[in-house]
């Protein structure tokens, strides 16, 4: 276990640490002022405890469960039944698991990392030869569109999103022919011309039908990205925090000292907006160093499964690049408006349990992919 101790990438550790601090300041300082105010101490604790799992994955040979992904995608299937049909309702969305008071499950966020190990194990049977597409493309598709519209109809547009840039992510990364790929892309264009096109033609319908089945926000939402002339209240968020981070400036304003943060004018301060209270805090210097450090982090990731002497391994890690970085894209772009409002947060730095443990056991198996390179064990001969 030392001899294993000391092959972790301490580079990726000191990120982790760095992510800690930085969270759990900035989640202090966004609920100060407000009635449910996240003492450094509880975000700390929590940290420690998914630093613990991180720790616990990474010891953990990942090649196990490889061998266990029918069940893994059996019981976050599920999991996600479950939740769809008894579920409890938070901001709109039927996402969480009650578990205690304080404690809840949202399995949609498990279901991320399940169908990385999914798709992993199915791409090294492969061996890196070319992807068929009925024996391949096609039944990893339906996998993972199985999870993709139960999470849709939840609804929990942001974590569906996730699901199909994994598979695009893993799709490349597994050797798609370039053929399908060309004929995939063609198809995702085609859906969002068309889907353009008719919510600007049938707009009033649309509405109509989207609010009695409960998804009234969505069409809210996006109506705040397209349309100037939009319910200002639904793109109230993304103005507020846009105005916040231009408001830092270079330095920022100083911590605890954000006037947007401590005068409530940042909804959900400390989950979906925390990059506007570092941008108003920390200044551009603030935003740009968390991207440094993102984009270290990621690189650290991509150098272990370029490393790596298993497919198996490189094609998890490929899986969890892909979920980061669309994470940190789609929740930055949404800030400074180039992107519309979903509920994504920010990895490693916005305050939830079950994200944040889900990220940190994803780091673990990258980092258990760097620390089992042995050749005793080979899940992909099996």
């Amino acid at each position: 276990m030392l001899k294993k101790l000391k092959q972790f990438d301490f580079i990726i550790v000191f990120i982790l640490v760095c992510f800690m601090v930085l969270s759990s300041m900035m989640v202090y300082s966004a609920t100060l002022d407000d009635r449910i105010t996240i003492s450094l101490t509880k975000s700390l604790t929590i940290y420690g405890i998914c630093l613990v799992a991180f720790v616990a994955t990474a010891l953990f040979d990942y090649r196990v469960l490889m061998k266990f992904w029918p069940y893994l995608y059996g019981v976050g299937m599920l999991l996600l039944l479950y939740v769809f049909f008894f579920g409890k309702v938070v901001n709109g969305a039927k996402g969480w698991i009650k578990i205690t008071e304080s404690l809840n499950l949202q399995p949609a966020e498990l279901m991320k990392l399940i169908l990385i190990l999914v798709i992993g194990a199915w791409l090294a049977k492969r061996k890196g030869e070319s992807l068929e597409f009925v024996k391949d493309v096609l039944p990893i598709g339906l996998l993972v569109f199985a999870a993709f519209f139960i999470v849709v109809v939840m609804p929990d547009m942001g974590n569906a999103m996730i699901y199909v840039i994994i598979l695009i992510g893993m799709y490349w990364i597994g050797n798609i022919r370039y053929s399908h790929m060309f004929i995939g892309v063609a198809v995702i264009v085609g859906i969002f011309v068309l889907a353009y096109y008719l919510y600007n033609t049938y707009h009033e319908p649309i509405t109509t039908f989207m609010a009695q089945n409960n998804f009234g926000h969505w069409v809210k939402r996006i109506d705040g990205f397209l349309y100037e002339d939009a319910d200002k209240d639904w793109s109230l968020q993304a103005r507020r925090a846009l105005v916040a981070i231009g408001s830092g400036g270079l330095a920022g304003q100083g911590f605890l000292q954000g006037q947007a943060t401590h005068s409530g004018g940042i909804i959900y301060g400390y989950s979906d907006t925390i990059f506007a209270v570092i941008g108003e805090e920390l200044g551009f210097r603030g935003g740009a160093i968390l991207l440094l450090m993102y984009f270290v982090l990621i690189y650290r990731m991509i150098l272990i499964s370029i490393r790596s002497i298993y497919l198996s391994g490189s094609y998890i890690i490929i899986g969890i690049v892909s979920m980061f970085v669309l994470q940190i894209f789609q929740n930055i772009g949404m800030l400074i408006d180039i992107l519309p409002l979903t509920g994504i947060t920010l990895p490693f730095i916005s305050y939830g349990g079950t994200s944040l443990f889900i990220n940190m056991v994803s780091m673990g198996l990258v980092m258990s992919v760097k620390l089992h390179q042995d050749k005793y064990f080979d899940f992909e001969d099996d």
